[in-house]
């Protein structure tokens, strides 16, 4: 009997060592050790500029030398030589108002840490909760994807972003920038109720009250001297200082001057219109004037409006930067973020140059974070986060990256996507293709 139970219990354990040998994702990968030097692809450097038969050398997480190949000087004959020929070579992209690493299933409770109980949480940290173990994670980050702004959700003051890298144990290894945005879901004049054919707009009748507790709050914190404690108000400093930005989330005209004017009233020094659309293109004169940068709501989309021309989302990011807009695009589906270059592939069609196109995702999203000096380019003196692909990384036809670096480590690229591929197109006798 004894020997029998023994049995079964070895048997569970194989099979739970080999589910979660299975579902481990890919180790980080060390710091790097020794210069590279990425020769022959085409370099996209994010700022407009695009250089053909390149040189992109990098050693201890920096970028040395970007140009052409044969201007590379001799001081970099000791860097280990990659040959990309025929290849793309850009920045990392960045992706904005995320929740990656802290929702995984979204009709799975246990798997979600994204959202806090009461309605003024300002000093609720996303990073915290940050899950470097998220299945979602390599997939995103095998599509280009290398660092990302975590954002947490619930209440009207939601707590403080970071932007977190996409290759780390833990999330002291993963942070960036560390609470960068303060979070704040702006009271709207209307609720949905219903479901289906049935939901309708009402009234918000809470909406002065609502206002009211954010006046409160935001006047105590303008003031607060750091006696007695209070958490909240101190998370709310540097919203005052500048050396936190606000994002607001607001849904119609109305409510994003309002919230907008109330921002810049309570002395608030930096300020971003997140989930920026159709209705924020009606007042894009209002944030010009104010110098309000925007997070571009999911564009891939049906319009916000029905008397809205049918493929309007689409144009909003060349519209925001016809009005002199600072915007970058985001991908507000989490289990999809790896889609977030082909969102910007869209603009192309609609108005943006590829080049144009890039800095939505790349650039743009950088000097909203206050992180150009470090990320968004290809530049000398920057981070070394470089991606490599086969073709147009913004074209889901002929995106392939091959080569991603963080820092100037070179990624593991595997995913559970890719080892399911490989699991059945083995079973049904298909060549596997890298």
């Amino acid at each position: 009997m004894k020997t029998t139970l023994k049995k079964i219990v070895y048997a569970f354990l194989l099979l739970g060592f080999g589910y979660s040998t299975f579902a481990q994702v890919p180790s980080p990968a060390s710091e790097q050790d020794h210069g590279i030097v990425l020769i022959g692809a085409t370099a996209h450097i994010g700022t407009g500029d695009v250089i053909k038969n390149s040189a992109i050398a990098f050693n201890n997480g920096k970028i040395a030398f970007v140009g052409k190949a044969d201007k590379l000087g001799n001081q970099f004959s000791g860097y280990e030589k990659i040959d990309v020929a025929g290849k793309e070579v850009y920045p990392g992209l960045i992706i904005m108002q995320s929740q990656l690493g802290l929702a995984e299933i979204g009709g799975v409770r246990a798997t979600l840490d994204n959202n806090e109980t009461g309605e003024l949480n300002p000093s609720v940290r996303s990073c915290v909760a940050y899950n470097t173990d998220s299945e979602i994670i390599p997939v995103t980050r095998s599509n280009g994807v290398l660092l990302a702004q975590v954002i947490p959700q619930g209440g009207m003051i939601c707590g403080l972003s970071s932007v977190m890298n996409l290759d780390a144990w833990n999330y002291e290894d993963a942070l960036y920038k560390t609470d960068e945005g303060m979070w704040l879901n702006w009271p709207s004049y209307y609720s949905r109720r219903g479901y289906g054919s049935n939901r309708t707009l009402q009234e918000n009748k809470s909406y002065a009250d609502e206002v009211k507790k954010l006046e409160k709050i935001f006047s105590d914190a303008k003031v607060y001297k750091g006696t007695p404690a209070n958490s909240k108000l101190t998370a709310m400093q540097g919203i005052f200082d500048g050396s936190t930005i606000l994002y607001i989330q607001a849904d119609y005209v109305k409510t994003i001057i309002e919230s907008i004017s109330f921002a810049k009233k309570m002395g608030v020094r930096k300020i971003v219109l997140a989930g920026a659309d159709e209705d924020a293109l009606m007042v894009k004169d209002f944030l010009k004037e104010n110098e309000i940068s925007v997070i571009v709501a999911q564009i891939h989309r049906l319009p916000k409006r029905k008397d809205s021309y049918t493929k309007a989302p689409y144009e909003m990011a060349a519209r925001f930067k016809e009005a002199g807009i600072l915007a970058a695009l985001t991908y507000d589906n989490t289990s999809n973020s790896a889609n977030l270059p082909f969102v910007a592939g869209t603009g192309v069609a609609y108005g943006l140059t590829k080049e144009e196109a890039l800095q939505t995702v790349t650039l743009n999203p950088a000097k909203i974070l206050g992180i150009e000096d470090r990320a968004g380019t290809l530049e000398v003196g920057k981070d070394a986060h470089v991606v490599v692909s086969d073709g147009d990384l913004l074209d889901m036809r002929t995106n392939k990256v091959t080569l991603a670096f963080i820092n100037g480590r070179n990624i593991d690229l595997d995913n559970k996507h890719k080892k399911l591929y490989k699991k059945f197109a083995t079973k049904y006798g298909q060549e596997i293709t890298e």
